[in-house]
Parts: structure tokens; C-alpha cells; sequence
């Protein structure tokens, strides 16, 4: 077999356990009221657009996937309007430090991917940092908890305000709720906490899904990620997230913060169509992996809505490889360094201004 067949073999081992071939379509459900899923969010929609827009003009074309502003982030609904005030682009007074928990599988397939570090590189020049916490692959939340607890109080202490903020991509976010919500020791340290496409009300592909179509993953050429408790799966099943937010109310004394992958079709990789079309049977409103509204952490700050299918966000195969990205991953640019400075200034500037409220 040849590279490209190879390659093609390795996505599809990955697809499969991303839930791509799960097997019984899910029951078609009414469309929710659009208020059902902003109640209590606050939006600030139109603040990170000024933020986002202003980092992709000065960066210009710079990286690889840039596009304009307005491609990069979707309208939807009633968008505030922006405030007006200038956006500061120089250097972090603050030096926050974005601490990202990935999905399910990440550890097995992460040595093929190759990241290429550039977000890194570019946060850096302006005082942030970037940092992956790593938790098992195949592991359910509370292990993964666990794992971010440790990693937590493995840091030195420093002194002034919290800079670390956690970003949960896919099942990374209940993976961080989880840790919050358990372990109040690493409150004090956490200045907010990000669902990026988060899995926070699980995803109904899971379902359908069984474990050993994730442990799959195991085999994957140059893994070396373990089974874990072999939770994972189960611990995205909408039953069970649910459940667990019931039973959990989320620390009061934390900020919390979803950005949303809310694609238009077109945007969708190829190889993702299968798994947005099953679950377009509940809702068309989807990244091929989660229903938008699922991605919410109840009570949170509404970022924004960026025009990204779930991989597209995060995972830039295409980047890395070019054969898989022509011919299966064919939406995956989108400008990732630009939105992750974007991210951070803006959360820079709004915990300042929380931070101004409060004070006596």
C-alpha cells in the first residue's frame, strides 16, 4: 500500500472512533426555541468580533488560513452591536496563560498529527502562553479530572490575580467542569474557563457509539495512548451530561466562557458530511460532532460563533498533511492563531473589567 492509501487508513481509523460510522440514525426531535439555549448567557458577541476583526486586520495574511473577519464568525440571531472602544493589540499586561484540555483520542493520533506549534510561537510575542494538559485518551471525565487537578497544583503558585485559563475542546470541557466542580482547591488558580466546541451537554453520536470502537485508537500507527477506564464514550452520552450538570451546580465564584462552532454546510469537511447528516436528523444546526447548543456551559459569557466544523477549530490536518487534507479533510483552514490571540485579549480585557466591579 502506498503513503496515500496508508494515510487514508489512518483517518478513517480515526473517524471511526470520532463517531463517524456510528450505525442507527437518531430520532428526529423538534427544533428548540432559541431562547431555550440563551437564557442566562451573557453575550458578548459583539465585543469579539471588534477584537477578532482588529487581530486579522493588523496579522493581515500571516498564517497560512487567514480569511476575513466576517468569514471567520457567523451572525446569527440578534448580534449586539459592538462597543466602539479601540482594541488594544500590544503587549499582555496580565500574561494569561491558555491551558487547553483536548478530546477524546487526542493522545493516540497526536505524535501522526504533528501540530505545527505556530499558535504557540504567536501568542508568545505578545506576553501569552500556551500550554496542552495532558489527560487520558480514552478515559472518562472523572479520571480526566483528576489528571487536571494534579497538573493544577503541580504549578507553582503566583502571586496577583489567576492567569491560567482552561480550555475545554470537545470532551476537554466537561473534562474541566468536572475538575472544577470537584476539586475547590484549584478554584483560586483558574482565572476562567472556555468551552470551545465543548461536549459540555454531550453529544448524541455517543448514543451510538461503544467503547471499543474509541479503543480503536489503541492501534492507530505510533499511538501510545493506554484504554484507560474505558469511559470515555459513555461519559458524552447526553444522559449522562445531563445528569451530571443536575447534580453539579457549577462554582459560582468562577467565570465561564463558550465559543461555538456553528458551521454553515458548505463549511463541513467531506469526510465529516456522514456524521453532520445524522445528526442533522435532530438538528441541522451542527459541527459534525455537536448540536451548537450543546456546546454552551449553562450561565456563561456567549463569545461567539465561528464559521469552523469541529475539526476545522482545533485539529489542522490539512496543515500537516496535505494528501489527506485535498482529498477528505477539504474545510479545515480556518485562522487559529488569529482567534486564539483574539480569545485572549478579550478575555484579558473583560476579567479586568470584572475585576473593576468588585472592587471596593
Amino acid at each position: 500500500m502506498n503513503e496515500r492509501g496508508r494515510s487514508a487508513m489512518r483517518l478513517a481509523t480515526c473517524a471511526v472512533v470520532l463517531w463517524l460510522c456510528a450505525c442507527a440514525a437518531p430520532v428526529k426531535a423538534p427544533l428548540p426555541d432559541p431562547q431555550t439555549y440563551l437564557t442566562g448567557l451573557r453575550d458578548e458577541r459583539g465585543r469579539f468580533r471588534e477584537i477578532f476583526c482588529a487581530v486579522l486586520e493588523a496579522r493581515g495574511d500571516a498564517f497560512p488560513d487567514y480569511m476575513p473577519c466576517d468569514e471567520a464568525l457567523r451572525r446569527i440571531d440578534v448580534e449586539p452591536p459592538g462597543t466602539g472602544r479601540p482594541v488594544d493589540l500590544g503587549p499582555s499586561r496580565r500574561h494569561l496563560i491558555a491551558a487547553v484540555v483536548p478530546g477524546i483520542g487526542y493522545e493516540c493520533f497526536e505524535r501522526w498529527l504533528q501540530p505545527p506549534g505556530t499558535a504557540v510561537d504567536h501568542v508568545r510575542r505578545f506576553g501569552y502562553d500556551l500550554i496542552l494538559l495532558k489527560v487520558d485518551a480514552l478515559s472518562g471525565t472523572a479520571t480526566n479530572a483528576r489528571q487536571i487537578r494534579d497538573a493544577i497544583m503541580a504549578m507553582p503558585a503566583e502571586p496577583g490575580p489567576p492567569r491560567l485559563v482552561l480550555i475545554g475542546y470537545s470532551k476537554g470541557g466537561p473534562d474541566i467542569l468536572d475538575a472544577v466542580a470537584t476539586y475547590p482547591e484549584i478554584r483560586a488558580r483558574v482565572a476562567a474557563v472556555v468551552s470551545a466546541a465543548g461536549a459540555i451537554h454531550g453529544s448524541a453520536l455517543a448514543d451510538d457509539s461503544q467503547q471499543y470502537q474509541a479503543d480503536m485508537l489503541r492501534h492507530f500507527p505510533g499511538a501510545t495512548c493506554e484504554s484507560g477506564d474505558g469511559g470515555a464514550v459513555e461519559s458524552l452520552r447526553p444522559a449522562i451530561r445531563e445528569a451530571w450538570l443536575a447534580e453539579h451546580p457549577l462554582p459560582t465564584d468562577m467565570h465561564y466562557y463558550s465559543l461555538v462552532t456553528f458551521p454553515q454546510p458548505e463549511r463541513i469537511s467531506s469526510i465529516l458530511k456522514g456524521s453532520y447528516r445524522k445528526l442533522a436528523k435532530i438538528d441541522p444546526r451542527n459541527d459534525s460532532q455537536m448540536i451548537f447548543y450543546d456546546e454552551f456551559i449553562p450561565g456563561s459569557t456567549l463569545v461567539g460563533y465561528l464559521d469552523a466544523d469541529h475539526w476545522a477549530l482545533a485539529v489542522p490536518i490539512a496543515r500537516t498533511h496535505g494528501v489527506i487534507g485535498s482529498m477528505f479533510v477539504t474545510r479545515n483552514a480556518y485562522p487559529r492563531e488569529a482567534m486564539l490571540e483574539a480569545l485572549l485579549r478579550f478575555l484579558e480585557e473583560d476579567l479586568g473589567a470584572a475585576r473593576e466591579s468588585i472592587a471596593p
